[in-house]
């Protein structure tokens, strides 16, 4: 792991996932971080050099405190690693974004084309304009964050929390163990017994979701000249599957791609299928 400058004085968590061929950028979903995508970088490793960032306020990169979340920070977030990799290998590179990730690709890509060659997104996030902020009393996923379970006695206890409940249930044995391995750092409770704290903060994890209505990434869409794959899983009503099509058709080299065997969480329990696309995006 690397640390690199970003805005804000965020110092950014750059990992090398090792592979052999022409380098490669993942960029990961709200809550998450770059070790779950260890198994699609697996599978990549034949054909890139696969390299991931954990963005601000996830994984071991900071976030200002008290930071208000403006999405475009997490487009500066991803121009950097992104600059970081061009620069030690002198090649554009592949984008590859889930959710967030997507979105933050999108920005980067729009702002600074010459740094990718295609990206590839599991449901980028980007709202048809006039959508507005949503009303954090009436959105289940916002209130499913502010009320997620901050600490625990050990990862082992988080594990076994978590591997029984939807949706991280669905996440593959190995992309769950990365999941709370790395998604944890050790810290003492209020009476001072060990115990280990989600890096990325229920607080943050809600505000993010908030804010994402206004991200302003639909409006950036048709200055992506890159070619881009948009993939979904399951189309569901008020879900990011649901703008996929719409994304893919806005951008000016975009494909979609159906795989409605599975949801939202697709890198996660269909790993293989997801790098596949990456290999044989004409799939």
């Amino acid at each position: 792991m690397i640390s690199l400058p970003s805005s804000d004085g965020v110092q950014l968590a750059l990992h090398d996932f090792g592979g052999a061929g022409p380098p490669l950028l993942i960029a990961h979903a709200t809550g998450f971080h770059a070790h779950c995508y260890v198994p699609v970088a697996r599978e990549l490793s034949a054909a890139y050099r696969c390299h991931a960032v954990d963005v601000r306020g996830h994984g071991e990169s900071t976030v200002p405190e008290h930071w208000q979340v403006d999405w475009s920070r997490f487009g500066d977030d991803v121009v950097a690693a992104a600059r970081h990799v061009r620069d030690g290998t002198g090649e554009p590179i592949v984008g590859v974004g889930h959710s967030m990730g997507g979105a933050a690709l999108l920005m980067a890509a729009c702002r600074e084309p010459e740094l990718f060659t295609s990206l590839v997104l599991f449901e980028p996030i980007a709202f048809p304009s006039g959508d507005q902020r949503i009303d954090i009393h009436s959105v289940p996923i916002v209130q499913s964050a502010l009320r997620r379970r901050r600490r625990f006695a050990s990862v082992d206890d988080a594990h076994d929390n978590f591997r029984g409940k939807a949706p991280l249930s669905l996440m593959t044995p190995e992309v769950l163990r990365l999941y709370v391995e790395h998604g944890f750092r050790a810290t003492t409770d209020d009476i001072g017994n060990p115990c280990v704290e989600l890096r990325c903060t229920p607080e943050l994890e809600a505000g993010i979701f908030v804010a994402a209505r206004e991200n302003g990434v639909w409006e950036l869409l048709p200055g992506v000249e890159i070619p881009v794959v948009v993939a979904s899983g399951v189309v569901e009503d008020d879900q990011p599957s649901a703008r996929a099509d719409g994304i893919a058709e806005r951008l000016p080299d975009g494909r979609y791609v159906s795989l409605p065997h599975m949801t939202h969480l697709g890198p996660f329990s269909h790993p293989d299928e997801v790098a596949a696309l990456v290999v044989r995006p004409g799939r």
